[in-house]
């Protein structure tokens, strides 16, 4: 087993460390200037879109008409974009890559706008609307809309098997673990009562806390597509508020602090023997890998995952959905996960001496930093609001994640494999609650990587078309409808 681990590690550190960050980004660039910078062109739209269904703007879709209004689509997209990423992901990414991580995560944000339009416009355009009045979309079909004949049926078939396994399963399970770790540490860290399992000692608070989640997940779940949703469409604006809440007050009382944090980032994204490299030994090249990677997978952009979600939406035109899609990254990663970088840097946590590093010294990871940052000022209610923002945040990747894994069981299997697929993601997460297993989380970061290849060849296979459909958009559609508001 520890072989078979070290072989994944190999495998994505290749992936994720070189591979991916030419081919996302690249793709990202090429995207931009195809479209003639479309996140710039398109983002006032796609804010004005987001904001008229938060606030009772006209809401097609929904069970009655089949898939879902552009609104919960793209509330969907959201929930299996912001997840533990945007908490433990970047403060993972800071603490290896200094605060200059940031910058490249914003480069790679803005790129990843323009990718993320295109992978939603797709999957509206090849979508294919069912005789129940449902949809079924998303890149495999126009991964096979881009390569004809076996080679495309051959991708799109490694595509699915590769999403289902990556978020579905595997995935899931780790956002379960880090739900149930969260709570541990927030509210049972004195609880002992505990029992053998797989040779690990489990505290039964764990137990609980899976068999909880997995069964809340089964109650949505079992709703389908609409149920979900509906869910979302709440869920996600209380958790975003929630955590932006919590972040800014912390900001805001450091605000003197502010051009300090912001100077950090500039300097270390551009200066080797800045604060960022002089501190931490950290270069401009480690900055700008780690900065990227983790923008990239926190945004999800190129990999394959949201255009499931934004296949469903009920819209006029496919580059609808697709302005929509822009406004996702800019919330994943522009305000939710730099709010949290902010909240790290501007409160010292980096800093050597600082509540931000343990007993010997060492700079803390992940989660466990976050918390340090936020329990400056909260005490030890930082580590309950953080446990519950993971909860949040967490459960609705669950979902997210859940109904990208059933769009393409179903591919592969037919509807009725969508019954037993539940019932597997239900057990991967009362499993992924207790235990932490590496190997499987190693799984689902490779699986993860690996699928945004089929995905980014059929982006690029389509280019043309992406470019023709928003072309047809600007020039056609919209002066036939000026009813549609956008500029």
């Amino acid at each position: 087993m520890d072989s078979f681990n070290q072989i994944i590690l190999s495998i994505q550190d290749v992936l994720s460390g070189y591979v991916l960050i030419v081919a996302l980004v690249g793709t990202g660039i090429w995207l931009t200037f195809q479209t003639g910078f479309v996140q710039v062109r398109e983002f006032g739209n796609g804010w004005r879109r987001l904001t008229g269904g938060l606030f009772g703007g006209k809401k097609k879709g929904g069970k009655e008409e089949g898939g879902l209004s552009s609104f919960q689509a793209v509330t969907t997209a959201i929930a299996g974009q912001v997840g533990t990423g945007n908490i433990a992901g970047i403060a993972t990414a800071i603490a290896a890559g200094g605060p200059g991580a940031v910058f490249w995560m914003w480069v790679s944000a803005f790129f990843g706008m323009a990718t993320i339009f295109s992978e939603a416009t797709l999957a509206q355009k090849y979508r294919v609307h069912e005789a129940d009045g449902s949809y079924s979309g998303g890149p495999v079909y126009y991964i096979k809309a881009a390569y004809k004949g076996t080679l495309g049926k051959v991708l799109a078939a490694i595509f699915a098997v590769l999403i289902t396994i990556a978020l579905g399963l595997c995935g899931n399970a780790v956002q379960a673990n880090s739900i149930s770790d969260a709570f541990h540490s927030a509210f049972f860290s004195n609880f002992t009562a505990s029992f053998n399992f797989m040779g690990q000692t489990i505290t039964y608070d764990k137990l609980i806390c899976g068999i909880a989640i997995a069964i809340l997940a089964w109650i949505i779940f079992a709703g389908g597509v609409s149920r979900i949703g509906s869910v979302t469409e709440k869920l996600v604006p209380i958790m975003a508020v929630f955590y932006l809440v919590g972040g800014l007050i912390i900001v805001l009382w450091n605000f003197a602090d502010i051009p300090y944090a912001i100077g950090m980032i500039f300097e270390g994204a551009f200066t080797p023997q800045g604060v960022a490299g002089g501190a931490f030994g950290i270069t401009i090249r480690e900055a700008a890998k780690f900065g990227i990677s983790r923008g990239l997978f926190n945004n999800e952009a190129g990999l394959g995952s949201t255009p499931n979600a934004h296949a469903q939406a009920r819209v006029d035109h496919p580059c609808q959905q697709g302005q929509l899609a822009i406004v996702s990254v800019f919330i994943c990663t522009m305000v939710l996960t730099t709010l949290t970088a902010l909240v790290i840097i501007i409160t010292g946590s980096l800093e050597p001496g600082s509540f931000g590093r343990d007993a010997s010294g060492a700079l803390l990871q992940g989660v466990s930093l976050t918390q340090a940052a936020f329990g400056s000022l909260y005490g030890h209610f930082g580590n309950i609001f953080i446990a519950i923002a993971m909860f949040f945040f967490a459960f609705s990747t669950v979902l997210g994640w859940y109904f990208y894994g059933e769009q393409n069981v179903k591919y592969l299997f037919g509807k009725g494999a969508k019954y037993p697929y539940l019932v597997l993601v239900c057990f991967f997460i009362i499993v992924g609650s207790l235990l932490q297993v590496e190997t499987v989380w190693n799984l689902s970061d490779c699986f993860n990587s690996m699928m945004a290849i089929p995905n980014l060849l059929g982006l690029l296979a389509l280019t043309m078309v992406v470019k023709k459909t928003y072309k047809e958009y600007r020039e056609d559609w919209l002066p036939k409808h000026p009813e549609d508001g956008s500029k």
